[in-house]
């Protein structure tokens, strides 16, 4: 029984750090996300939707860098840090709370960049039926930088599913049944 603690106590750890990294590299990714179009610079800020992505990855990052200590002492002492229900509470809590947020991102940042290159590959078209050419830069690099906002929104979709699962393991110790 003891050993199924342990590895239920280093797993949490792990997932943690885990979270932690992948709300941290979606983060960069949308931060750096941007491009110079005949002197006018598009930035991540210029979309709303990404702004949000953005606030959702900076929540979990910081979330975890609150619970990663505890989670890294409760591992290597294998036990709380504060003793009592405070810890198990905000856990129980705070994980549901941060996967919702992580899911809420995911979506924005997926349906903003889809639907955008949707509307750009029709504006492109629509253009090219008038007759104007020379939209292929444009055209290129509208579609980079929302492939990169895809690519942040899944890194941010793995963050979401280690938080998922951090929520199954830590509801378990609500109420001291768990490990």
């Amino acid at each position: 029984m003891a050993t199924s603690k342990r590895v239920i106590i280093n797993s949490i750890a792990v997932l943690r750090i885990l979270t932690l990294s992948a709300c941290a590299a979606a983060a960069a990714l949308i931060v750096t996300n941007n491009f110079k179009l005949d002197g006018d610079k598009t930035k991540f800020s210029d979309i709303k939707g990404f702004r949000y992505v953005l606030a959702a990855a900076a929540g979990g990052v910081l979330y975890s860098l609150i619970q990663l200590p505890f989670a890294v002492y409760q591992a290597v002492k294998e036990k709380r840090l504060i003793k009592g229900q405070f810890l198990p509470t905000f856990d129980f809590y705070g994980d549901k709370v941060i996967a919702f947020f992580l899911a809420s991102g995911v979506g924005v940042g997926f349906g903003v960049s889809i639907e955008l290159k949707i509307f750009i590959d029709q504006l492109v078209d629509s253009f090219e039926v008038l007759g104007v050419d020379g939209l292929e830069e444009f055209e290129h690099k509208n579609q980079f930088f929302l492939e990169r906002g895809i690519i942040a929104s899944g890194v941010l979709l793995a963050g979401f599913a280690t938080m998922a699962i951090l929520t199954i393991l830590t509801s378990a110790n609500r109420n001291g049944r768990g490990f």
